[in-house]
């Protein structure tokens, strides 16, 4: 439960802290912290427009991809304190229901009849397959280095002693963070702040999105990006008392909003033909736990 509220507290300033950090290194005053989630409840007053052509899966796509992300929230712990759901395995469960809310968000978009939206979901879902590798790798890697199968065992035994755990650790770090910034397509991947059809990615697949659905689908990147933080949190928290831990887990979160921000405002997009190949590193990076866990273990010579 603590987690839980944890994460919902962070995700409401999380997006806020990237956009003030891009406003600073603009030059710019910018909006307040708390702008977007603002703008998110306004359009939950507002009422959703439905074209002729879309579907019952268009309708029912936001409110299921936001279900999937809130129940994926539920298995992240605190250090020694396990989520709301927490069992052997449970991180296979959080992959795979965050892979069914964006399987309904890739075809709410392909239910609307839009070549654009259908261009968007298909470069989402070749970027989310690319990615899940590389989750999975690290998660292996430290399931396999503290003998732990779930979310909890593995954090609350994962002791950072020398300079291969710690290494270990920086690089999950970092697999974490570009995956938060792949997931919710941001730069280098994709630019949120783009008009251009050709070159979107997300952003193309809400467009017939208003209203209330589309402030659920803003409010579930919000959450994202705060669930994967909290597992970066996590990895440097272990078996640390409460006391600490809660201030550790909002530095954190405020570290990661303040990395994105700065790497959204110095760092271009890649070509689109490049992000599969970026992606597919990251995997080839998250190989490098494996290694460095097996030689920890005296498993490699």
């Amino acid at each position: 439960m603590t987690s839980l509220v944890l994460i919902l507290i962070s995700a409401l300033f999380f997006n806020g802290i990237i956009v003030r950090v891009k406003s600073f290194c603009a030059g710019r005053k910018g909006p307040g912290i708390f702008q977007p989630m603002k703008d998110v409840i306004r359009l939950f007053r507002k009422g959703c427009v439905y074209s002729e052509v879309s579907g019952p899966v268009f309708r029912m796509a936001p409110a299921i991809y936001f279900a999937s992300v809130l129940l994926a929230v539920l298995t992240v712990p605190l250090g020694h304190k396990g989520g709301m759901l927490s069992f052997s395995g449970d991180f296979i469960f959080f992959a795979y229901v965050l892979a069914l809310g964006k399987f309904f968000c890739i075809i709410g978009a392909l239910d609307t009849g839009s070549s654009f939206e259908g261009m968007g979901a298909s470069r989402e879902a070749l970027y989310s397959m690319l990615a899940e590798p590389a989750f999975f790798l690290i998660l292996g890697s430290l399931g396999l280095m503290t003998g732990n199968t779930s979310f909890q065992g593995i954090f609350a035994n994962l002791h950072l002693a020398g300079p291969i755990s710690w290494s270990l650790a920086a690089i999950a770090a970092f697999v974490f963070l570009v995956l938060a910034m792949i997931e919710n397509s941001r730069m280098p991947v994709d630019d949120p702040k783009t008009h251009l059809e050709l070159t979107m990615i997300h952003e193309v697949m809400v467009l017939d999105n208003s209203g209330l659905d589309l402030g659920l689908i803003f409010l579930t990147g919000y959450l994202k990006f705060a669930m994967y933080a909290a597992l970066i949190a996590n990895l440097f928290i272990g078996s640390v008392p409460l006391g600490f831990a809660i201030p550790l887990f909002f530095l954190v979160q405020a570290a990661c909003a303040v990395i994105i921000g700065i790497n959204e405002s110095f760092t271009a997009r890649y070509r689109m033909n490049h992000n599969p190949q970026f992606i597919f590193t990251l995997a080839c990076i998250a190989l490098l736990t494996v290694f460095g866990v097996m030689l920890m273990s005296g498993q490699l010579i």
